[in-house]
């Protein structure tokens, strides 16, 4: 599921603050389901912006049940027209769905889409998948080399790793020694020897979404 986090208070003073009138439209999907985007999270950074803002600008909350469906979007259109700008709590790809139906008026993200990843503990979530458009894990073992290997690396291990860890930090386990015991367990040992072409993509490490409102002490 598509892992998100709220962008800093700052940054949505700045782009709100030339407007009177704002409407911050929530998702019901997956950045409510990670905690970042649902009714709940626009309440609560509804309230934020207000201390920040003061009275000078109406923020208004509103959480449709997906920001990715068009006719959730087009549902809202004698609210939206009540607005000189919207903020938008979904994904990215909600947000540009929200700036598409609606191109007259300013559509600011109040949210930066992180991940696509699992849930390990309330407000916490691991990265598993970049979205790559070309999935190999079903010759990888079930483990993504993109996403788990701090190298991105489709053909390994490389020679950086000492005792199943990663030579670019002692934290991170080499996710191609990971890939062998799995395809060894499985009595699939043959497709690692598989080569595969390399394919354009952005180096990263993979990334763990923590949600900081909802950490317990």
């Amino acid at each position: 599921m598509v892992k998100a986090k709220k962008k800093p208070i700052p940054e949505l003073k700045a782009l709100i603050e030339p407007y009177h009138k704002v409407l911050n439209i929530g998702c019901g999907g997956c950045v409510s389901v990670c905690l970042a985007g649902g009714q709940k999270e626009v309440n609560v950074l509804n309230a934020e912006l207000a201390l920040e803002v003061g009275k000078s600008i109406q923020i208004e909350g509103y959480t449709v049940e997906r920001q990715c469906r068009p006719q959730y979007v087009d549902g809202i259109k004698e609210i939206v027209k009540q607005f000189d700008c919207l903020l938008s709590m979904a994904c990215g790809a909600g947000a540009q769905l929200l700036a598409e139906t609606y191109p007259n008026i300013p559509v600011f993200p109040a949210v930066n889409t992180i991940a696509i990843g699992v849930d390990r503990d309330v407000g916490i979530y691991e990265e598993k998948c970049r979205a790559c458009g070309d999935c190999v894990i079903g010759y990888t073992g079930g483990i993504c080399p993109i996403t788990r290997c701090a190298k991105g690396l489709f053909n390994g291990p490389c020679g950086g790793v000492h005792e199943g860890i990663c030579e670019v930090s002692h934290t991170v386990a080499c996710a191609w020694v990971e890939v062998y015991k799995r395809l060894s367990f499985q009595n699939r040992l043959d497709f690692i020897h598989r080569i595969r072409e390399p394919i354009g993509w952005q180096n990263q490490v993979q990334r763990i979404v923590v949600q900081d409102d909802y950490l317990h002490n």
